[in-house]
């Protein structure tokens, strides 16, 4: 019984420590929670128009830099930089100006560059 005991108040310890360590504030700045595949619609407007309702999008981040992979040969959105704090940014960011928000689910762009227009409305 003792050792049954001691098993659960460990399992109980354990629990907490998880719970306690996972963080309500998460950005794509402090760690990769962000990074992979969010799906949904997607849309692009420059050499080609493209749109799809049931595209995706995949983050990539290396270091402090992020690459947005479209589907549909959409060309990419590479090269984001994004601060500690920041999950996204409103303005213009290397020469992308709009809006770019992520989160654990949600990942919304709308960008230009150089008479290019990209969209994304997705989740996960």
């Amino acid at each position: 019984m003792k050792a049954v005991s001691k098993f659960l108040n460990l399992m109980l310890i354990a629990v907490i420590v998880l719970v306690a360590s996972c963080s309500k504030s998460d950005n794509p700045a402090d760690n990769n929670l962000f990074v992979g595949k969010y799906t949904g619609s997607v849309s692009y407007t420059g050499s080609a128009n493209i749109s799809n309702s049931n595209g995706s999008v995949e983050v990539v981040k290396v270091g402090d830099r992020y690459d947005f992979h479209f589907s549909d040969n959409i060309p990419t959105i590479s090269n984001v930089q994004m601060a500690k704090g920041d999950q996204g940014y409103i303005g213009t960011v290397n020469g992308y100006s709009g809006g770019l928000s992520i989160n654990a689910n949600k990942l919304s762009i709308a960008l230009t560059k150089d008479g290019n227009a990209w969209g994304a409305n997705c989740s996960r």
